[in-house]
């Protein structure tokens, strides 16, 4: 394909950003995700659609934990709200370095 010459042409590797899934990677190493996704599938592997959803649902949700983070978005905003609150009442301050002032380089 075009399109994949162009990429090793230019020295760019979309792969790494696009392919998530457990398809074949290039490099031959695994996806971000794929043992989660490998768990789900084994689960439900010969239970039927509507049996499989019911007892393989933690499997699931982990793979799709992996895959969108929401939950790991959600924890993070909860951190950063209980920082901000604890600013307002005097009991945090944080360092320089995360305020935007940097050590003068030589």
């Amino acid at each position: 394909m075009p399109f994949w010459e162009l990429q090793r042409q230019l020295g760019i590797d979309m792969d790494r950003w696009l392919l998530r899934q457990s398809m074949p990677q290039p490099y031959g190493k695994a996806a971000a995700c794929h043992a989660f996704e490998r768990e789900w599938v084994e689960c439900g592997h010969g239970l039927g659609q509507t049996r499989a959803r019911r007892e393989c649902q933690p499997e699931y949700e982990d793979f799709m934990e992996c895959m969108h983070r929401t939950k790991l978005a959600a924890r993070l905003k909860t951190i950063l709200e209980q920082r901000d609150k604890m600013i307002k009442e005097g009991k945090y301050t944080p360092p320089d370095c995360h305020k935007g002032k940097e050590e003068p380089r030589p």
